[in-house]
């Protein structure tokens, strides 16, 4: 009996030190985005003198000052940009990887295993090595300049990664009620419309959420493509805080701008949470 008092104990203060290491962890991680949302409401003389997570001062002008924006455009202008540009992706990568993923996991093809693994392959490839020759056939199709560089090959099921998840999941579908599908005369596209899409939504919800994060995020492919101030973006837009010689020049504007900027993804994240963990869960299940 004391030997299984003594075990339960042992057991009890193992998942307590590991519960508390879980939550400092997380205090750590999430301790920069508090830091940054509270000094967005800070003087901005007081911003580093006064490093504290509880202000001395509570001011709105950052987010006033900070809105203006750049050259003529407001940060509504941006965040508009920002939108479009993540709803077009998440339409194409969802139309283009969901036709390639059911290709490679459900049709049978010359040459289909052959062209799945070229398709990983590309998986391992650093974006650097492509990211000359991409600028140079995007700037001979007069492109530079504009959203069709970035925009276009989510159309044409680039993204290796998402073709990977769906092709994961969709092999883990029953495949009688393809099958019976078939027998009741649906052809190849009425089985992907009918059949697999809805099957699929939650893998496809989590290819959603991924493309209009990393869409969101993403700050190189922006600042290489769009030149023109009315086009940019939100992270594109945050670059212009910082001046020629590498300082901010307006820090309360940046952290201000920055702390709107996070809350599309929070709301998007939290929103389709359930969908998200499980389309994650359940790939790759089978193989």
């Amino acid at each position: 009996m004391a030997s299984g008092s003594n075990q339960k104990l042992i057991t009890a203060v193992r998942h307590g030190l590991t519960h508390l290491f879980i939550i400092a962890l997380g205090l750590l991680m999430i301790y920069p985005i508090v830091w940054m949302i509270v000094s967005s409401f800070k003087p901005n003389n007081m911003i580093f003198s006064d490093p504290g997570i509880i202000p001395k001062a509570v001011t709105i002008d950052n987010y006033i000052t900070g809105w203006r924006g750049y050259a003529g455009s407001t940060f509504g202008r941006f965040f508009a940009n920002s939108l479009m540009m993540c709803a077009v992706a998440v339409v194409g990568n969802l139309i283009s990887c969901s036709m390639a993923a059911y290709a490679f996991a459900r049709l049978k093809f010359a040459g289909r295993n052959f062209w799945f693994m070229i398709m990983m392959i590309t998986l391992m490839l650093p974006g650097h090595v492509t990211l000359v020759p991409r600028y140079i056939m995007f700037n001979t199709f007069g492109w530079v300049g504009s959203y069709l560089p970035i925009l276009v090959p989510k159309f044409l099921a680039t993204d290796a990664f998402f073709v990977f998840l769906l092709v994961q999941f969709m092999r883990t579908l029953p495949k009688e009620v393809e099958e019976a599908a078939i027998i009741d005369g649906c052809g190849k596209l009425g089985v992907y419309l009918r059949i697999i899409i809805p099957l699929a939504i939650p893998a496809l919800v989590t290819t959603a959420l991924f493309t209009f994060l990393w869409t969101w995020d993403d700050f190189f492919n922006h600042l290489l493509y769009l030149t023109r101030p009315d086009s940019f973006t939100v992270s594109r837009a945050l670059r212009t805080f910082v001046g020629d010689a590498g300082a901010v020049s307006n820090w309360g504007g940046a952290l201000a701008m920055s702390t709107l900027s996070v809350i599309p993804a929070f709301i998007l994240f939290f929103t389709l949470q359930k969908y998200f963990v499980q389309g994650i869960a359940t790939t790759g299940i089978k193989g």
